[in-house]
């Protein structure tokens, strides 16, 4: 896809689609009355026919009169004030599913709307669209199929129309920085929803080496004698019941233990279960097929530091993804079974379906032992963090307030939500074990916070929870998005990492 900058008015610009953003009620006393002038009206009379709206995301097609686009776009941000990154790149999302089944090759959007209501003005406007529309252009359903109806346009040319930019340079290189992040969240899409008979451990590993080759990046992968030797009893009671064995995928940026412009050695820590059963403590029949989206947190930060190492190459970081299948078998660790973890720690497993924290758990002492300083995990770790948060705010935790706040502001830069919970110590006790130092899971009750006091145990340095399994994927479709993965959190950990980068 070509992109390009342009200062021409939006009435002068070429393209198959002119999208215009409306922002609050609309105004037609400035430039959107000039296009609707040279539109001979359409605009006010999609307002009076009660087409064009406030509520976000609403939006309409319109002939174009005068204007040199074929057609007109119009989508709705919302009231003025409540426009916020999120809304900017779900703009440019909407925007690709609004013209799904059309034939368009180029298009256009006008920036100034968005840019006058939103911190940061046409600079974050530009990346933030330019991501939006990348991400928007992704339909799981070629992954397998040939021929896909009613898919979002395959663009040429994406326009982005800033009439008083002063610094047209500056805002293609804040452009090419959202078309690569919109590129990297769809490429963790793409490794989430694929099926779990098509990426094992094996082949999840497979796609991390071709992505390391590609990026320069140092890639370890750890089969299970070597997961055995080290010591990691939790990673290996999780895989040892598929036929399909686990891998330890470490990838690195940088030197081991090399310290990032902010003065820190930073891991990102994915869930890679390819395939969750629930084990021997089986889970239902109904939605189980949805479980080979709980490789999400893998696949997100695979591909986030493929996005940083295109970004800011030589940034060091660290991405540890530990990738099993959770089955049922004669090898399959029971409930009542005793492990012990990598760093020492003896866990009794009180029930094989709370698998994911206790491959995380030897995935986040494992990361300490090779330098890094703080770490931060992505997992689609409860079902109780959905029922709460639901599928748009991703449950956070963290052990070091300061930290904490530099990955919330990550994420507010990234424009995606999050919610703080609570680490309350009193609910410990209900984790204590009869014969090991603890046990898997405390009980329903607190359960959410009781996944997050489980992962402490395994971070001696500053360490964040993120919580995405009511935002991994979706189950219906949005009007910014397709049915399954959502790419979340991987915007949020390239701008953590991107904030130690070496200035250009």
């Amino acid at each position: 896809m070509r992109l390009r900058v342009t200062t021409d008015q939006p009435w002068d610009v070429a393209a198959d689609v002119l999208v215009i953003p409306i922002v609050g009620e609309p105004a037609f006393d400035g430039p959107l009355g000039e296009i609707d002038r040279r539109a001979s009206g359409e605009l006010k009379a999609l307002v009076a026919f009660g087409e064009l709206r406030e509520k976000r995301f609403t939006s309409s097609l319109a002939a174009s009169g005068g204007v040199r686009a074929a057609r007109l776009l119009t989508i709705s941000a919302g009231v003025a004030g409540d426009v916020d990154r999120e809304v900017v790149v779900r703009i440019g999302a909407a925007t690709m599913h609004r013209l799904a089944g059309r034939h368009a090759t180029s298009i256009a959007v006008w920036l100034e709307p968005l840019a006058a209501a939103l911190d940061g003005g046409a600079e974050a406007v530009a990346g933030l669209v330019a991501r939006g529309v990348v991400e928007g252009s992704f339909d799981p359903r070629t992954l397998y199929l040939d021929a896909v109806p009613a898919a979002p346009p395959v663009i040429d040319e994406l326009v982005l129309v800033a009439p008083a930019a002063a610094d047209v340079p500056a805002l293609t290189r804040a452009a090419e920085r959202g078309v690569i992040m919109g590129e990297g969240a769809n490429l963790a899409r793409s490794l989430s929803n694929r099926a779990a008979n098509d990426v094992s451990p094996e082949v999840l590993a497979e796609e991390a080496y071709t992505l390391a080759r590609k990026h320069g990046l140092w890639i370890d992968v750890i089969g299970p004698d070597k997961a055995t030797e080290l010591g990691m009893g939790m990673f290996m009671a999780v895989g040892k019941g598929s036929d399909n064995p686990p891998r330890m995928i470490v990838m690195r940026s940088g030197k081991k233990g090399e310290l990032d412009a902010a003065g820190r050695h930073l891991a990102i820590i994915g869930k890679g279960v390819c395939f969750d059963s629930g084990g021997i403590s089986i889970k239902p029949a109904e939605r189980m097929e949805e479980m080979k989206m709980d490789k999400t947190g893998a696949c997100t930060v695979i591909a986030a530091i493929a996005t940083v190492a295109r970004l800011a190459p030589g940034t060091p970081l660290l991405a540890v993804a530990p990738a099993v299948e959770n089955m049922p078998g004669p090898h399959s660790s029971r409930p009542g079974d005793i492990v012990k973890a990598l760093n020492g720690k003896w866990v009794d497993i009180i029930n094989t379906d709370a698998e994911g924290r206790l491959i995380l758990g030897d995935a986040m002492t494992y990361a300490e032992r090779l330098g890094a300083t703080h770490l931060v995990d992505v997992a689609t770790l409860t079902g109780a963090v959905s029922r709460a948060l639901g599928d748009l705010v991703t449950g956070a935790f963290g052990s070091d307030p300061a930290f904490t706040g530099e990955v919330l502001a990550a994420g507010a830069r990234a424009g995606e939500r999050y919610w703080q919970l609570p680490l309350v110590d009193e609910y410990r006790t209900e984790m204590e074990s009869w014969y090991g130092d603890f046990v898997n899971t405390g009980g329903a009750e607190g359960g959410l916070v009781k996944s997050g006091l489980f992962l402490r145990e395994f971070a001696t340095k500053p360490w964040v929870h993120l919580d995405i399994a009511g935002t991994a994927y979706y189950r219906k479709a949005k009007p910014w998005a397709a049915r399954g993965a959502s790419g979340a959190s991987h915007a949020t950990l390239v701008e953590l990492a991107l904030a130690g980068a070496a200035p250009a």
